[in-house]
């Protein structure tokens, strides 16, 4: 039958792009790695250092996620290959429509790692911090920023990540005027480097009762988890540590004592703070975490060799032009200015449906018609 035939020529499109990656991610290795992490999982005392022990299953889980993905698609090409046989065998027509189905699947589950194989920054693979901030305009630019706090943990719970508030800064009537969170899972960062940037929303204010149109900004950094194997010289004497009563949500146990924590990196003046962990040592740990990232970024950004020159930087850093524009009204539309790639479906973009312009960025980034800063 025609029909069979056509389908059996787009299964084998796709099966030298599965057997591709047996070598793209390296599978023979990965299964020796996984054997010996597992065997450094149960030797005596593993478990007593959690910080390494949590470093150890996260790298087993990336890789038994590899592996998994690889053994998916080849047993996906596998039964779509007897499905068809036993159509052509029948002569049963009621099969084509799904063998289509899965054939569909098998093309879009490809193209996604295909996205993934593009994620080769030195950093792609780690968690990240996500720190939004309010602009000018009050409210308004409060209330877009929690909004777009909602937009990004919304968009990780689907892919799976798991979210930790860092800091939350109130605004007055309503919204975030800042916000920090930590997203963790695997290459958490190298998705979310294409939200880095000025967001503007255009839409009829919920806090005007002249029903006028508003235009608000906020802004959104994001940077990569950095740990011991990045080696970042800050002195200690350069730190200043505020302590402060958390506010806000986590329980009524953050308020009874001073356990958020602001440093201040003075050579610079950048700050981070922390309030949502139940000690202070947590606190300043998070906080900590959340400066190192900053003053790598930048240092990276004007690469820069030590940190020391930072000094002054970031009073340059100035705001640029929106990276992508959100409309409510009088029109509907999400559209990203690198890219150009846009969609009506605003609600959905709220929603946390941003792979679309994600993937867009990072198609774009790999053949280099984006600056990589």
């Amino acid at each position: 039958m025609v029909f069979l035939e056509n389908l059996k020529s787009e299964l084998e499109k796709y099966r030298p792009q599965v057997e591709e990656l047996y070598s793209v991610y390296d599978i023979e290795n990965a299964k020796e790695k996984i054997d010996e992490l597992h065997e450094k999982a149960a030797e005596p005392g593993f478990w007593d250092d959690t910080e390494n022990s949590q470093k150890v299953l996260q790298q087993t889980r990336s890789l038994e996620n590899k592996v998994e993905k690889y053994n998916k698609l080849t047993a996906a090409v596998d039964d779509i290959e007897v499905m068809i046989e036993m159509a052509a065998e029948e002569d049963d027509d009621s099969m084509v429509e799904e063998i289509n189905e899965e054939l569909k699947k098998l093309g879009e589950e490809l193209e996604k790692i295909k996205l993934e194989t593009l994620l080769k920054g030195e950093y792609d693979s780690r968690n990240c911090i996500l720190t939004l901030h309010a602009g000018a305009g009050g409210t308004e630019a409060q209330d877009w920023t929690e909004m777009l706090y909602r937009m990004y943990t919304h968009w990780a719970d689907k892919h799976g990540f798991k979210v930790q508030v860092m800091d939350i800064l109130e605004g007055g009537d309503a919204g975030y005027k800042s916000a920090s969170i930590f997203i963790e899972g695997e290459n958490a960062y190298g998705y979310l480097k294409s939200e880095a940037g000025i967001h503007r929303l255009v839409r009829i204010s919920p806090f005007d009762s002249s029903g006028s149109r508003h235009t608000s900004f906020s802004a959104v950094d994001v940077m990569p988890e950095i740990d011991e194997s990045i080696q970042v010289e800050i002195r200690p004497e350069d730190i200043k540590m505020d302590v402060f009563r958390s506010s806000g949500a986590g329980g009524q146990h953050i308020n009874k004592t001073s356990s958020a924590v602001r440093l201040t990196h003075i050579p610079t003046g950048l700050v981070a703070s922390c309030q949502t962990q139940r000690s202070q040592v947590q606190n300043r740990k998070y906080a900590m975490m959340l400066l190192t990232a900053q003053l790598v970024k930048i240092k990276e950004q004007e690469h820069l060799d030590k940190i020391s020159d930072i000094k002054g930087v970031q009073k340059e850093i100035a705001w640029g032009s929106q990276i992508r524009s959100y409309v409510f009204m009088p029109y509907t539309l999400v559209k990203d200015t690198r890219t150009g790639y846009e969609t009506t479906q605003v609600q959905a973009v709220m929603d946390g449906d941003l792979d679309g312009f994600i993937n867009a960025y990072l198609k774009d980034l790999s053949l280099g018609k984006i600056d990589k800063n």
